[in-house]
């Protein structure tokens, strides 16, 4: 408690303290003179004085108390709803992902993506605990499930490669009400294509895990560290397993362990890091008998036992969240290359058709085409891959806010520059004057275009560097000398010498105002 608080405090009770001595004295004489006539009387006087004394302590020690913590006159403000039951959240989730799915153009990933939601949702309603044994090749990991499981069930030897799949068996743990899948891996590290393979294999089953198992037998190398890393941080719960402690004295035993404890201790608890010896070697007495140690497994069945007893259905539920939103993100992806793909495709087209425009009608001062870079319908069409039904006046003020920007950032005279070039070193010079407002007004185009996928691809927001930073980030990526060439040569062939007259362009275009072209509508089939 602060001092200035407790002197407060202090000179508070003094003052009640002596006010009360001084009634007490005054009071003493006025219940002696009442007490000889009325006895009743007098007693009663003296009850409702204490409850009077006590009252006003009270109201004191209240207010004080209340005043000195400002917390408890904060208003208390209602929080965000967060899901209670993590399988509803799931179980939402996937039929979210179920929904996006519908909207995958390429079928064989939406089957894929299908029959995983599907998995998922089999792994939601058997509600088993799957734990997953993970290490290098030669780390022991069969070893340690044959000791689990009281049986052989595939090669313990340290050839390299021995468990080209995963494998998954059944273990009973006492006290476990869950029953367990544990899954052997193929091994990490391993020096060849296969094994590479093998390894991606490994680090999949492991992603899907409800509990991990990482099994090593000498110091934590990096190459085996950052998998562990990788793996916790997306919410892996995970045991580090020291397996073959047979094969170090007891001083070297403690030094690994300490290690290994001190390189996870950020994401893995000292008690879940576990010293075993799954297949213990043989030893010879000095009599010559051989004989066969029992393996050293109880050290990590009473973990492993505490673990799921207690964590499990928490382990179980947060595995299946995670499968779902991993799933969830990866179908985000899928889309978001196809909507960019059509995209593309948009764009590509009215780059086009905007450089023949110009091309066979231009312009006396190119800075005008600037504001009519992007034609409306052009960021129409792009709004409706993404999802966005922007109205004509919405898409016009796009369209000229891009085309203002490109004029203040330079854009315009730069393309105009840059692409001049790229002319006058490809082309005959009697078609430089022809062609270069027509190829610049595509250039512009298409980078308004990039530039209004990047807002749309951000949930209509052009971020922390505003709209200026995106037309600048495009107009940088559309400048590299490679581009630039293959640009002209493409402008040419496709909207400047197939032209012959102005006719051919008006089929396709439709003039409205000076600075405002409407082109028919296109209606997508798969309308965000």
């Amino acid at each position: 408690m602060p001092q200035s608080r407790l002197i407060i405090l202090f000179i508070g009770l003094f003052i009640i303290l002596s006010m009360t001595i001084w009634l007490v004295s005054s009071l003493y004489g006025l219940f002696m003179e009442v007490a000889g006539n009325a006895p009743l009387l007098a007693n009663l006087l003296i009850l409702l004085i204490i409850i009077f004394l006590g009252f006003i302590l009270f109201v004191f020690l209240n207010h004080y108390f209340n005043f000195s913590n400002p917390k408890s006159y904060r208003k208390i403000q209602p929080s965000a709803r967060i899901p209670q039951d993590k399988t509803e959240a799931a179980t939402t989730t996937l039929e979210a992902v179920k929904q996006q799915v519908k909207h995958i153009q390429d079928k064989v990933a939406q089957q894929a993506l299908l029959s995983s939601a599907r998995e998922i949702e089999e792994n939601l309603a058997r509600r088993e605990l799957q734990v997953v044994v993970f290490g290098t090749a030669s780390a022991g990991k069969t070893s340690l499930i044959n000791s689990l499981i009281g049986e052989m069930v595939g090669n313990v030897e340290a050839t390299m490669g021995t468990t080209p799949v995963g494998k998954t068996y059944r273990l009973k743990l006492g006290e476990v009400v869950r029953e367990i899948l544990i899954m052997d891996t193929p091994g990490i590290l391993e020096a060849s294509a296969e094994g590479t393979q093998r390894e991606d294999l490994a680090l999949q089953l492991a992603t899907e895990a409800d509990l991990l198992l990482l099994v090593v037998d000498n110091d934590l190398r990096q190459s085996e560290w950052k998998p562990l890393q990788a793996l916790t941080e997306i919410g892996k719960r995970s045991l580090l397993v020291f397996n073959k402690i047979d094969l170090y004295p007891h001083e070297e035993q403690e030094i690994i362990l300490t290690r290994l404890r001190e390189k996870v201790r950020d994401f893995i608890s000292p008690a879940d890091v576990i010293p075993i010896a799954a297949n213990p070697q043989p030893v010879q007495l000095q009599s010559g008998e051989i004989i066969e140690p029992e393996p050293e497994v109880l050290p990590l069945i009473k973990r492993l036992a505490v673990v799921l007893r207690a964590e499990g259905d928490d382990l179980l539920a947060d595995n299946i969240l995670l499968q779902s939103v991993r799933l969830g993100e990866e179908t985000q992806k899928i889309i978001s290359k196809q909507r960019r793909r059509q995209a593309e495709v948009v764009i590509e087209r009215y780059q086009w058709i905007s450089g023949a425009v110009i091309a066979v009608t231009p312009l006396p001062v190119l800075d005008m085409l600037a504001a009519a870079a992007v034609n409306t319908q052009m960021v129409v069409e792009i709004g409706q891959i993404y999802g966005r039904e922007l109205k004509g006046d919405q898409a016009k003020e796009l369209a000229m806010s891009l085309g203002k920007t490109m004029v203040s950032l330079g854009v315009v005279k730069g393309a105009i520059e840059l692409l001049a070039r790229a002319l006058q070193t490809n082309f005959a010079t009697y078609l430089v004057g022809k062609a270069i407002q027509g190829v610049t007004t595509a250039y512009l185009t298409r980078i308004a275009g990039k530039s209004f996928v990047q807002y749309c691809q951000q949930d209509l927001d052009w971020g922390d560097g505003g709209i200026r930073e995106v037309v600048q980030q495009q107009f940088q990526l559309s400048r590299k000398d490679e581009f630039v060439k293959s640009f002209v040569t493409d402008a040419i062939q496709r909207a400047i010498i197939p032209l012959q007259g102005k006719e051919e362009v008006e089929e396709e275009w439709q003039y409205k105002e000076k600075d405002d072209w409407e082109k028919p509508k296109v209606t997508y089939q798969d309308d965000w």
